[in-house]
């Protein structure tokens, strides 16, 4: 197998073949999928090998202490040739990997093979194929946890560690002094605790990253703006707790430290940096200071770390592997998110160039992760299949004046926003309402004027004089109803979703392809509302790239409501998702090429990121945890200089240069979300013979992209729409 090792006296770095270790009993023989690069400890490792002799002894004072003791004990020669031995050794890197169970050593049952686990120790999780791992330094990944951010389970235990020493508690605010890896994720770790955190760093990437994954204020250790920043959310005490992350031979970190904390804060020394205290500053403020040991209860402990004994949970509640546990967990439920960290996903086989990379500064990075060659297939993004459209057009429908409709379905949605809009309209006749229940197809016939109410849909199916179906029922059925009423040679409106798996999609198209039917079209509505059309009327026509937001509002639903029933009726978001998605393709002229997810606790508030073809990128948040007073829908387009900005369907604004180019609104009670326009686009469609208002493969490519929100979030990685050809 091979390994990635170095030979700390000439600093060469390779990549070595090497026996393959046995599996010895209390353990498991792990091969490797990713291994994460430590850029910081494992750089730190690599630029001191390619230190001078007189470099390498200044830079650890500690070995040096070493090998004077051994002189007087042993002699000069016996000394030396101890030491060249030592250093003209090859030593292993890496400390992080995650990595699928090959083979498993006597004594285990908690793991089987095939399983995916994440490893730690600068012993056992090193940057090769394969590892043997003791039972105390591995852990079962969670169901869902994309395998490269299980890898980051040992750093984030390092940073998980950190924080327990530094006991926050809810309100409290902390000053987090290094926004590298180890620092990025404190900064998550607090925020998920409910602590305010003011991040410092000099470099301003670092900086605004860390700003986006929730912390309060970042700025350059020099700058004024930190001290501001804490001085205003601590009412100008001073920091609770301080969280040193960061590395090299300068002081300034302590104290800032010093100087930012409140009186008898918290220090907790998480990074490798120098720690000359100044006394008077620490003393008066009688500041507590504290180490964090790595992993956690267990580290160094050879008991624990190689026999396997655990410390029981009463006397030691947070051991290395408990934390590793935890922090897995805390990933795999949104509680942090390490995929904005990963600069860099480099293969195996070019470790030496990678390190020579970031060694040179030529790659600039937070994290950056090896992966192995039997994983590079899954490595590769995942994919989902966007169905083809294959039709042989049936013959084209004769004009027909009036255009006789079915509803299946009358529930709120068709009986407040379609049924209104159809009954008023010229040269539409109202045929048959079709329900499961005969008091509720009786209530619509009477309200909205259908000829005929009934519970049998195949009686409606069978009937050549009707021209199109409605079909407005709940999400589980909406596949099934389309693909028979299309098998029947109707025109078919559906509401949102179209499907609700790959499957179902699937099945939609093929009777679209046995029947030659395709006069599809799916209730995505927004792109018809006349104030967005003509605000892209004149926003114009793009030349570059766009970048769109769009912010949803959902709310919460109320208790009992049939949406909430996951089991049979989708996610929320995979029931109406479709909407927004639609809305920004169409707004961007292009269907999504792929599609990242990134949910909190619960699925309940998503982010959502497609890429477009051309760069342009749309962010979606559907968020329920808003106030109810807030507008639903919030969008902005912008694009060359120019902005399109949409306020819930009430005001829309094209913005160019500095000037405000053309504004319109109108009041709430006329907002206009489309739906009136989108019908009688349908009903010409259908009464012509004509095209149908939206290409049906806009429509299944808005419907694979919105199924692929699901495997993006189950697989933590971004979903590649790959395009049948």
């Amino acid at each position: 197998m091979k390994q990635v090792v170095q030979n700390y006296r000439s600093g060469e770095l390779a990549v070595l073949d090497v026996p393959v270790p046995g599996c010895k009993p209390g353990g498991v023989l792990v091969r490797s999928a990713y291994s994460l690069i430590s850029t910081g400890t494992e750089l730190m490792k690599v630029s001191e090998a390619g230190m001078s002799m007189l470099g390498k002894a200044r830079s650890r004072p500690d070995q040096v202490a070493k090998v004077m003791q051994s002189v007087a004990t042993n002699g000069v020669p016996a000394t030396y040739r101890k030491v060249m031995g030592k250093l003209d050794s090859y030593t292993p890197l890496g400390y992080s990997l995650c990595g699928v169970v090959e083979q498993v050593g006597a004594g285990i049952d908690d793991v089987a093979v095939g399983d995916l686990v994440a490893c730690a120790g600068n012993e056992h999780a090193l940057h090769a194929e394969l590892n043997w791992v003791p039972k105390n330094l591995y852990s079962p990944v969670p169901d869902g946890l994309a395998p490269r951010h299980a890898a980051f389970g040992t750093v984030g235990s390092i940073a998980l560690q950190g924080v327990r020493r530094g006991e926050p508690q809810l309100g409290e605010v902390a000053l987090v002094i290094g926004l590298g890896l180890i620092g990025q994720l404190v900064v998550q770790l607090l925020a998920a605790s409910g602590v305010r955190v003011v991040g410092v760093d000099p470099d301003p990437v670092r900086c605004e990253l860390a700003a986006r994954l929730g912390a309060a204020a970042c700025g350059d250790p020099a700058s004024p703006a930190v001290e501001a920043a804490v001085a205003e959310l601590t009412g100008g005490h001073g920091a609770d707790q301080v969280y040193l992350a960061a590395g090299g031979g300068s002081n300034e970190p302590v104290e800032l430290a010093a100087r930012l904390s409140r009186d008898r804060g918290r220090v907790v020394d998480i990074g490798k940096c120098r720690l000359d205290l100044p006394w008077n500053a620490y003393y008066e403020k009688e500041l507590d200071v504290r180490f964090s040991r790595s992993y956690g209860p267990g580290r160094y402990d050879p008991e624990y770390e190689l026999e396997g004994r655990d410390y029981p949970i009463g006397y030691v509640r947070w051991t290395e592997r408990r934390n590793l546990a935890c922090f897995l967990d805390l990933v795999a439920r949104g509680g942090v998110d390490v995929e904005p960290l990963i600069s860099h996903i480099a293969d195996f086989d070019d470790a030496v160039k990678t390190y020579q990379r970031l060694k040179d500064g030529e790659l600039k990075a937070v994290a950056v992760l090896f992966q192995y060659p039997e994983q590079a297939v899954e490595a590769a993004a995942p994919q989902l299949a966007v169905p083809a459209v294959n039709v042989q057009q049936g013959p084209v429908r004769a004009a027909k004046t009036p255009v006789r409709l079915a509803f299946v379905g009358a529930g709120n949605y068709a009986t407040s926003m379609l049924l209104p809009h159809l009954a008023e309209r010229d040269g539409v006749e109202l045929s048959t309402v079709v329900t499961t229940t005969a008091l509720s197809a009786a209530n619509a016939k009477r309200k909205f004027g259908f000829a005929a109410a009934t519970t049998d849909l195949d009686a409606v199916l069978g009937d050549t004089s009707i021209d199109a179906v409605f079909v407005v029922t709940r999400h589980s059925s909406h596949a099934e109803l389309t693909r028979k009423a299309l098998l029947a040679g109707k025109a078919v409106f559906v509401e949102k979703p179209l499907a609700l798996t790959e499957d179902e999609l699937a099945g939609v198209l093929a009777a679209v392809e046995e029947s030659g039917n395709d006069r599809l079209q799916v209730g995505f509505n927004r792109r018809f509302a006349p104030l967005l059309r003509e605000a892209r009327e004149r926003f114009g026509a793009r030349t570059g790239p766009a970048s769109l937001r769009y912010l949803v509002n959902a709310g919460r639903l109320g208790h009992g409501s049939w949406y909430l029933r996951q089991g049979t009726e989708g996610t929320r978001f995979a029931g109406e998702g479709g909407h927004f998605i639609d809305t920004a393709s169409w707004l961007l002229e292009a269907d999504p090429v792929s599609v990242y997810a990134a949910a909190t606790s619960g699925n309940d508030d998503l982010q959502v990121v497609l890429r477009y073809p051309d760069g342009s990128t749309a962010t979606l948040s559907y968020v329920t945890s808003g106030p109810a007073g807030f507008p639903k829908e919030t969008l902005d387009l912008v694009a060359d200089g120019k902005v399109l900005k949409l306020d819930d369907f009430v005001r829309a604004t094209v913005y160019d240069g500095r000037r405000r180019r053309w504004v319109s609104s109108r009041l709430p009670k006329t907002r206009d979300k489309g739906q009136s326009a989108e019908l009688a686009a349908f009903v010409k469609a259908v009464r012509t013979g004509g095209p149908m208002p939206v290409p049906l493969e806009s429509l299944v490519a808005t419907t694979s992209a919105t199924l692929a929100v699901q495997a993006a979030l189950a697989g933590g990685a971004p979903v590649t729409l790959a395009r049948a050809r």
